[in-house]
């Protein structure tokens, strides 16, 4: 290919999510490959292009990110081997393959197989990527190809497809529960930590009927909603590594933790040490930064050597752009509330309670959402980074519109999770019940974009239809698949011909 001609990555995730390979992949070390799961895309947060996939490599499947670059040399020139959000990459996807290595490296030391996905593609689609290279692409990602003619449809017509996507939304949370739920329980069987880079669950495990003795472990239905709740604390910012150090810091190491003295001050001194937000050697000697800091310092110090999990680097953390009340100290605060009420004030206990005893569903709504409401006090509610004072000051932790996002997102689906795993269907169906007709307040550009190409703006509130939107863009309109959309196919048929 000619090296004055750059071929935009875009093109490559494209090819990567749709799988357009005509034959048989192998690394360049000669290893067959055989792609399980492409993996999720994560364009926001400065890290690997693809999150959470499943590859077999030469017969072992690993569950890691994938990195996709137009060079081999790209791996080191944007400094992917000095950098550790690149720790968990099990494979680097390039479009050449002419005199390619066999391998690159994370900073950590540990190889990772290379392919030049070139050789493997179907003629037509290599002519296809060749033609794009010269012409200007669209970046535009939100825009949807048909908001000039959405009006065709009928609108009680794309208020039901928004429904029928709402659900299909719903449904894959729920399925992302039970799977986390079922991965738990598989480790917890084989009593092993899970490491960073994981063998996949394994096919048989994943449709075994879960044993009633099973659903009785509450320390993993802790974990389960420990790590979701970090994970909506994260932002799209953060949520990964969130999820990350959720499991690391375990439920296990938590109990330990609890048995400490003081709860809040003692994890707030784990999450800093464990996810690099804090330099031990570099601690003033005065101000009240100073004797906060010598405080964290001397509690560490208690269990650096009861913890045996991962340890995080303050570059896996994004920092840029962030306002000061999202900052990682600032939602680990909120976090370590919410798990002194998980583990010390029965909070799953009360939201089963909540759930079966409170009928009218706009009660049940303000009145969960509302143990999700942190107040900020102590050193964080005046401070959002170490050693920083000055005019900040932040009456909560956790806000309303947030806690509206962890009820949609997070409890939602775990409560229906648990009631139909019990086989308490009347409750479950109460949960999607909740879900069907309650009002999301908060506000998304993204569900505003859309709704504005619908013509919908005044249904945008309905969280199951804003949660439509937000499906309806993630699985078509930003992958161009007009053609399997209902809406797509309905305007792009009936629109007059110019």
């Amino acid at each position: 290919m000619s090296e004055e001609i750059k071929l935009p990555e875009k093109l490559l995730y494209d090819v990567w999510q749709k799988q357009k390979f005509s034959q048989e992949i192998v690394t360049t070390a000669g290893e067959k490959i055989e792609i399980l799961y492409c993996g999720d895309f994560d364009a926001e947060n400065g890290g690997p292009d693809f999150k959470n996939a499943r590859i077999r490599i030469g017969g072992i499947t690993y569950v890691g990110d994938v990195e996709i670059d137009t060079h081999y040399s790209d791996w080191k020139t944007h400094g992917h081997n000095l950098n550790s959000r690149f720790n968990k990459v099990i494979l680097h996807a390039t479009f050449e393959s002419f005199d390619q290595p066999k391998f690159v490296y994370t900073k950590e030391g540990r190889k990772i197989p290379s392919i030049g996905i070139s050789s493997f593609l179907d003629e037509s689609i290599f002519n296809i990527i060749r033609d794009s290279l010269r012409a200007e692409p669209d970046t535009t990602i939100q825009k949807m190809p048909c908001q000039d003619i959405t009006s065709l449809m009928d609108e009680n017509e794309r208020i039901d497809y928004l429904v029928r996507l709402g659900t299909d939304r719903f449904n894959k949370k729920c399925e992302r529960v039970l799977h986390r739920l079922r991965e738990l329980l598989y480790v917890d069987e084989l009593t092993v930590r899970e490491p960073d880079v994981r063998y996949s669950l394994p096919p048989e495990y994943e449709n075994k009927q879960i044993e009633y003795r099973q659903l009785k472990k509450t320390d993993i239905w802790l974990q389960l909603f420990y790590e979701g709740l970090f994970e909506a604390l994260g932002y799209t910012q953060n949520k990964l590594i969130m999820t990350d150090l959720a499991k690391a810091v375990d439920v296990k190491f938590l109990h330990a933790v609890n048995a400490g003295g003081n709860f809040r001050d003692d994890l707030e001194s784990v999450y800093f040490n464990v996810g690099g937000l804090l330099n031990n050697d570099e601690i003033p000697d005065t101000d009240e930064s100073s004797e906060y800091l010598r405080k964290i310092h001397e509690i560490w110090v208690k269990y650096r050597d009861l913890y045996t999990g991962p340890y995080f680097h303050e570059e896996e953390w994004t920092l840029s752009k962030l306002r000061p009340q999202n900052y990682p100290a600032i939602r680990l605060a909120g976090g370590i509330h919410l798990l002194d009420a998980l583990l010390n004030h029965g909070l799953l206990d009360t939201l089963v309670k909540k759930f079966t005893e409170i009928h009218n569903y706009d009660v049940l709504r303000n009145s969960v959402r509302s143990l999700f409401i942190v107040k900020a006090d102590g050193y964080w509610s005046r401070h959002f980074k170490f050693d920083k004072n000055g005019k900040f000051h932040i009456k909560y932790f956790v806000g309303s519109s947030r806690a509206d996002e962890i009820f949609i997102n997070i409890i939602l689906p775990f409560m229906y999770v648990y009631f139909d795993l019990f086989g308490k269907k009347k409750l479950a169906s109460k949960v999607f019940g909740v879900y069907k007709i309650m009002k999301a307040e908060s506000d998304n550009n993204l569900v505003n974009d859309i709704a504005r190409a619908l013509k919908l703006e005044e249904y945008k509130h309905k969280t199951i239809i804003n949660q439509g939107m937000i499906e309806l863009f993630r699985t078509h309109c930003a992958k161009d698949r007009c053609d399997d959309c209902f809406i797509g196919d309905k305007v792009f048929v009936d629109a007059p011909v110019a």
